[in-house]
């Protein structure tokens, strides 16, 4: 299973970010692939205008693969429900499952609105909970997408914006052992690491790259924003063993024997 990761294209009806969006999306669109699905973890707006995502919308239509969505702190939850999933707006959290092949993805929304910091509402655990329990096979194999990471990176301003509650995901990783890995997105960094026991890979920034605590001793947005980095993207190779699977316990522990491959490119 391949899944393709875009994220932070910060729309903002300007050119300049547009044009970073579509050199990424048509490299991919170029791609024999084939991709089982493509993850956009969030801030696809600037802000949060209608325009903005009904330039989303027209830039992601026709890829050849499922578009999984989930907002970031620059998102706005009214005009993404309206614009991008045709719903009425409303200021509720925007979670979804979608079923790619025998895989679940969870796409979570950890935004507060007004602030950069992330945090995993109680709601939104209980929807994981929920999801997991009533609404999927036993055993089925899942991924956890979310914006903010409930990591630090090594420095930098953007560690103090993360995902305030990071224990909080760590307890529902805990478990649910058919989690296998966690996406996120907004530290503009290509980045992998682990959390809780499973493998957390985030997305480079289309907009732009963040430089961390140890490229620059910047103190403010504007020192530590690198707008001349190429936009980037990831390709995540999932292999699931489930053909071994001849009970939902074998299916449990199918699960944890996945294994992730993170590949990150970009388009200069």
């Amino acid at each position: 299973m391949t899944l393709a990761h875009v994220s932070d294209l910060h729309l903002d009806g300007g050119a300049r970010a547009e044009e970073r969006a579509v050199r990424v999306l048509d490299r991919l669109r170029s791609m024999p692939g084939p991709f089982d699905a493509l993850l956009v973890t969030g801030d696809i707006a600037d802000h949060g205008t209608e325009a903005e995502y009904e330039a989303a919308v027209r830039l992601l239509a026709d890829f050849p693969a499922p578009v999984l969505c989930l907002p970031g702190n620059h998102d706005v939850r009214g005009p993404y429900r309206k614009v991008l999933l045709g719903e009425p707006a409303s200021d509720a959290p925007v979670n979804r499952l979608h079923r790619v092949g025998p895989l679940a993805v969870l796409m979570l929304d950890v935004i507060v609105p007004g602030r950069d910091e992330g945090h995993l509402a109680d709601e939104t655990a209980d929807w994981v909970r929920a999801t997991i329990r009533d609404a999927l096979p036993p055993g089925t194999p899942v991924a956890l997408a979310l914006h903010q990471p409930p990591v630090a990176l090594g420095g930098g301003l953007i560690d103090s914006i993360m995902l305030d509650n990071a224990d909080e995901l760590a307890a529902l990783l805990s478990e649910h052992p058919q989690i296998i890995a966690v996406f996120g997105g907004h530290a503009h960094s290509a980045s992998v690491t682990t959390f809780a026991g499973r493998p957390l890979a985030l997305g480079p920034g289309v907009t732009s790259t963040l430089r961390l605590g140890w490229e620059t001793e910047g103190e403010e947005w504007g020192e530590v924003i690198d707008r001349t980095a190429p936009p980037g993207y990831a390709v995540h190779v999932i292999e699931l063993p489930t053909e071994r699977a001849d009970s939902s316990a074998d299916l449990v522990s199918s699960a944890v024997g996945a294994r992730l491959t993170s590949h990150f490119r970009t388009c200069g």
